[in-house]
């Protein structure tokens, strides 16, 4: 879901595929992702207090960057286990329409009227997909809010471990 689509020019022509081309060369030439979103900022996006905050922090820094900006929401997954009791673990989606209510809020905010921006769905572990968007889109950086509470203090809060295994500038937004 995009919040700002840039309409391609009418004269602009797509390129007709070559057949002799092998497809691992096609590949070769095909980008990643928009140039709008190349060295964009990443967003960690839930809903939260802690989320928001992040999210206001990051529309500035694409605004004043003049890049785009890379909202993502990584959706629950639960081991089968808790359901089957079955070893090992095996992790399964859980159906998640959270990211298509926040899509909705997102595209009706004002807020993100300055800014370029996409929504991205994700499933898995937090730390890990954030790093990956921001892999994909050649991201200058990664901003995500604190994690506060009792779960943080058990698990280790996402902003903690992203900080120590990313591979970009992180900021974290109390």
């Amino acid at each position: 879901m995009a919040g700002h689509e840039i309409p391609e020019p009418a004269d602009r022509k797509r390129p007709v595929a070559d057949p002799t081309v092998t497809p691992l060369a096609a590949e070769e030439t095909r980008h990643a992702c928009d140039p709008v979103f190349r060295h964009g900022v990443v967003v960690g996006f839930d809903g939260s207090t802690s989320s928001e905050r992040a999210l206001a922090y990051a529309i500035g820094m694409a605004h004043r960057s003049g890049s785009g900006l890379i909202i993502v929401h990584v959706a629950n997954r639960l081991p089968t286990t808790v359901w089957a009791g079955c070893e090992p673990p095996v992790f399964v989606d859980v159906p998640d329409h959270r990211t298509e209510v926040l899509g909705l809020e997102l595209a009706c905010a004002d807020y993100l009227s300055e800014v370029p921006w996409i929504l991205v769905e994700r499933g898995g572990d937090i730390c890990h997909e954030l790093e990956e968007v921001g892999r994909e889109y050649s991201a200058d950086a990664i901003v995500v809010g604190s994690t506060h509470g009792l779960v943080g203090r058990i698990f280790g809060s996402v902003a903690g471990r992203l900080a120590r295994r990313a591979q970009r500038p992180v900021i974290v937004i109390p």
